[in-house]
């Protein structure tokens, strides 16, 4: 989807929400079904979902009536920038998906969802870097999703992960430069 329309679609749903007086700090007590609504329109694996969540990062105060958790270790203790893979953001929306959840106590109804979330932000983190590098972080996207999916947590990262990926991007570079 183009950035530009994304961007428009979550500027739509924030306006939308907003009139409904849902992110409107005056409007009365947010309803659990309110705040599972917003919390599910954040957590899908669209890239408009991840703009509209993204957006609401950077704007937490319109939110906070809904008292969302917005604390994140990022991707834990594996690496937040792997090889030079910014995974950082994609990370803290999926701390946010499982934080949120948990606390709501919905999370078994929606892990795997937050799961393919975060595996298609990686794989949209990955599409920005050139295809010399490219297949190195997906490799390293797949990693992460593999340990969240089985392991509930990027923690399990094992280093020879990352040296196989670490080993797929000197190569595919190495490729590049020989050919000019």
């Amino acid at each position: 989807m183009p950035r530009r329309l994304a961007t428009l679609l979550a500027a739509g749903t924030f306006a939308l929400l907003t009139a409904l007086g849902a992110a409107n700090p005056a409007a009365a007590a947010v309803s659990t079904s309110q705040k599972l609504s917003v919390l599910s329109s954040w957590t899908q694996t669209s890239a408009s979902s991840y703009n509209a969540w993204n957006s609401a990062r950077l704007n937490k105060a319109a939110w906070s009536e809904y008292a969302f958790n917005w604390s994140t270790d990022y991707c834990s203790s594996s690496p937040d920038n792997p090889l030079g893979f910014n995974f950082s953001l994609s990370c803290h929306r999926h701390d946010f998906g499982y934080r949120n959840y948990k606390a709501m106590g919905q999370f078994p109804a929606n892990k795997s969802r937050l799961d393919s979330a975060f595996y298609e932000d990686l794989k949209r983190v990955c599409a920005t870097y050139n295809s010399v590098v490219r297949p190195a972080c997906t490799s390293l996207a797949w990693t992460y999703y593999q340990a969240v999916s089985v392991f509930g947590s990027v923690a399990a990262v094992q280093q020879s992960d990352l040296d196989r990926a670490a080993r797929i991007k000197a190569d595919a570079e190495a490729r590049a430069a020989a050919r000019g």
